[in-house]
């Protein structure tokens, strides 16, 4: 088979959801562990952080809610199950440690929803759908780390709780441009729109707020 992937899915995989009218930006495990070479995590994704950093600034201009996930486990891992004794770098994350905290340059606001998890999706065993279903939420605009992991799992999870889904590649990272482009491919066929840093902004810039106009003379 010759063609191109793009050519086997054309006329296929091709729909495009669109955005929702209520949504929330979720930011996944923009943990310091990512960005700290010493540490087996490391994945030099400073732009795919500075990035989902602009697109949270846009939101909070337009009063969209903002969502940060972390990973946090107790000594040994105990609460990590087979995800932690399966992904041996995940103790990382254990409590107490500098990797499990925020990225540098990531400091959540009073308003912004935290949530912790021990697995791979933001929804899996959180109170997360509820939450944004109760605020009237209808999409999820997902940001963050890694790709073919956390997000790409936050994402086929949110679209199976009943929220539009966009994907933000230029604010998702991952340690491979493989798997970091295989898996917004797949993503973007069936279960999400990924878009760019700049369409995402243009729609939140359209829902209101003051860096609409801002933006707009840049």
């Amino acid at each position: 088979m010759n063609e191109s992937a793009q050519e086997n899915y054309a006329n296929v995989y091709d729909n495009k959801a669109g955005f929702g009218k209520a949504p929330a930006l979720v930011m996944v495990d923009f943990a310091h562990a990512y960005f700290d070479p010493q540490c087996s995590l490391y994945a030099g994704v400073d732009d795919a952080l500075a990035s989902a950093l602009r697109v949270r600034d846009h939101a909070r201009a337009a009063s969209v809610p903002v969502v940060l996930t972390r990973v946090i486990y107790q000594e040994g891992g105990l609460d990590g199950g087979r995800f932690f004794e399966k992904a041996k770098p995940l103790a990382a994350f254990i409590e107490g440690r500098r990797t499990a905290e925020f990225a540098d340059g990531l400091v959540p606001q009073a308003d912004e929803l935290i949530v912790t998890k021990q697995y791979p999706s933001a929804f899996f065993g959180t109170s997360l759908a509820s939450t944004l279903h109760a605020r009237g939420i209808d999409s999820v605009i997902l940001t963050g780390l890694t790709t073919s992991g956390c997000v790409r799992a936050s994402c086929v999870d949110a679209m199976s709780h009943g929220f539009i889904t966009s994907v933000v590649a230029d604010a998702c990272g991952d340690r491979h441009a493989g798997p970091h482009e295989a898996n917004l491919f797949d993503m973007n066929a069936k279960y999400a729109d990924v878009v760019s840093e700049a369409e995402i902004i243009a729609f939140l810039d359209r829902l209101g707020g003051p860096l609409a106009g801002e933006a707009r003379a840049s």
